[in-house]
């Protein structure tokens, strides 16, 4: 079942999706050598709660914090923990938020202090294919079109781009119909129509596409050990151009300003 929203409930969605972008600027404020992942969970959670919102990772399917911080060759959904960051790691912070009945779920991979300019690159190449995707997210293409976009550009650089995590819809779950994988073929998968949001998130990896699991369940991490970028925007699909709900400013401004 595939939930088309109202003009009314995009609105009331994108006042979420602003809000994670909110947060992760306040999060990207703290971000630097030395600095730990708990410390920015922390932070992130009072910034939701002070918004009138609630974190919405905290609690889902047991995971126990409000970010997902994945460093290095984590890809995603990393818990927060006491180990200090350290110059030249990269740390992916995921954060959802629920307001107002919506889910907002947006993230951005940020360097920590100074980085060698082959992950400046993975950083750099995984950002704009994200961008490349979204393009893709009109009335009329098919999901497919976006995950060929991403897989086409990644790949061209020699990168992995994993399979076994996708984007998703949005809505009044975190996670709705349909899966929105970062590689595909052109013109394949479900039609994209008017009302459909979807949180569209390559994971792409500096090695080889293969990842696997950790032994706390959650964390996955890169099959060969080499770092893995991973950003994430909230879309929701109209005729010609894409409605891009979350955002990256709040953060870069943050970013620039250091």
């Amino acid at each position: 079942m595939i939930d088309y929203k109202t003009e009314e409930e995009v609105e009331i969605q994108r006042e979420s999706s602003l809000l994670v972008g909110k947060t992760l600027a306040e999060v990207a404020k703290l971000i630097q050598p030395g600095v730990t992942t708990l410390e920015l969970d922390k932070v992130a959670e009072e910034f939701i709660r002070d918004h009138h919102a609630i974190p919405g990772f905290k609690g889902y399917n047991g995971f126990p914090n409000s970010l997902c911080t994945s460093v290095n060759e984590q890809v995603v959904h990393g818990i927060p923990n006491n180990k200090p960051l350290k110059n030249g790691d990269i740390v992916s912070v995921d954060c959802g938020v629920l307001k107002n009945g919506f889910y907002g779920d947006s993230a951005y991979t940020f360097a920590v202090g100074e980085v060698s300019a082959e992950i400046q690159q993975l950083l750099d190449v995984t950002k704009q294919s994200l961008l490349l995707g979204m393009e893709q997210a009109i009335v009329g293409n098919r999901i497919g079109d976006i995950g060929y976009t991403i897989q086409k550009y990644c790949e061209s650089y020699g990168y992995g781009v994993v399979r076994e995590l996708v984007g998703h819809g949005l809505g009044r779950s975190l996670h709705e119909s349909p899966e929105v994988p970062n590689y595909g073929r052109k013109r394949s998968g479900l039609k994209l129509k008017e009302g459909l949001v979807l949180a569209i998130e390559p994971m792409i990896n500096l090695g080889v596409k293969e990842v696997k699991q950790l032994s706390d369940g959650w964390t996955i991490v890169t099959a060969d050990g080499k770092p893995s970028a991973h950003f994430e925007h909230d879309v929701a699909i109209r005729k010609g151009k894409v409605l891009v709900l979350s955002t990256f400013e709040h953060i870069e401004e943050v970013i620039k300003n250091k």
